[in-house]
């Protein structure tokens, strides 16, 4: 099987903020129209999940740089320049291929290069990174306008909610959900694994399942002491990231070998883009996370294709 987040005390008074006008009468406040791309546009994208849905709006036209986590579609690294990992990434480099905007996740970084480049003149565009279904479309929306695509980001967010749908549907035929541990990677012998607030604990809720590490906060390492009395019926690490993880090599620690998923040969490796990174391929993600984790409900016209 291949497993492949002083205005109170006005409010209380009832005062407005709002400025006044040359006679005295408060002036009407009028929000902003958001910035669009011009066509002459030229776009960095920072963030496996930005090339992701810029591609799906169908403007990969506009991009001249992508980061090393944008692995989907797989031609993206193939025929856009590589400019680094998303958390390392460097002025220089960015610079280098004269671009308009950066449109960066949130965790991208270091904060001095963005400001460098914001410095240059250089417009960069924040996408927040929300484990959510909501949270999704919260980036469709925000790229597909900056691109001036929004009937386009309209269309690509129903349709990732008639998906999200189906695995609403999938989800609730689980009669008792199962303990899982999300895996990252292994550092200096130990797993560093997801707890609450990280995009594992929001894939592995959204496939029913229950997060054995809620009790740490973010991506943390995880004792063997914790790990028995966690005690989880499934594993699930990523094939790819800082390190290659296998069943062989979690089965190699001790302290994994004795749990109820290593027994049961509840294993699951994915690819840590497609589980992670919350765009439009999530709910086949979803899906196929669930249909791993509880076998019984798979049937052979359930799976994706998506890997």
């Amino acid at each position: 099987m291949k497993i492949a987040i002083l205005p109170a005390l006005v409010a209380i008074l009832g005062l407005s903020l709002a400025p006044l006008s040359a006679n005295g009468e408060q002036a009407q406040q009028t929000e902003a129209a958001p910035q669009v791309a011009s066509q002459s546009a030229r776009v960095i994208a920072a963030g496996g999940v930005v090339t992701e849905i810029v591609y799906a709006l169908g403007r990969s036209d506009i991009l001249v740089g992508v980061d090393t986590t944008s692995t989907y579609p797989e031609s993206a690294l193939k025929e856009k320049p590589n400019v680094g990992y998303v958390r390392a990434l460097s002025s220089e480099g960015l610079l280098s291929l004269k671009p308009t905007t950066l449109i960066a996740v949130q965790s991208a970084g270091p904060r001095d290069v963005l400001s460098t480049v914001e410095g240059a003149g250089i417009k960069v565009l924040t996408i927040p990174e929300i484990s959510t279904p909501a949270g999704i479309s919260t980036k469709v929306k925000e790229i597909s306008d900056f691109l001036g695509e929004g009937p386009k980001g309209a269309a690509l967010a129903a349709d990732i909610d008639k998906r999200f749908a189906a695995v609403d549907a999938l989800r609730a035929q689980i009669k008792k959900p199962r303990r899982a541990l999300f895996i990252l990677s292994f550092q200096n012998g130990r797993a560093m694994v997801g707890g609450r607030n990280t995009s594992a604990d929001g894939i592995l809720a959204l496939a029913g399942l229950e997060n054995v590490a809620s009790s740490l906060e973010g991506w943390k390492p995880i004792s063997d002491e914790a790990l028995f009395e966690a005690a989880p019926d499934v594993i699930i690490a990523m094939a790819n990231g800082q390190q290659v993880t296998t069943v062989e090599s979690i089965m190699a620690v001790p302290a994994f070998a004795a749990t109820p998923a290593a027994k049961s040969k509840s294993i699951l490796i994915f690819d840590g883009g497609y589980l992670l990174s919350f765009g439009p391929r999530t709910p086949n993600a979803a899906q196929d996370l669930i249909l791993a984790a509880y076998p019984e409900l798979a049937k052979p016209d359930k799976r994706s294709d998506l890997q």
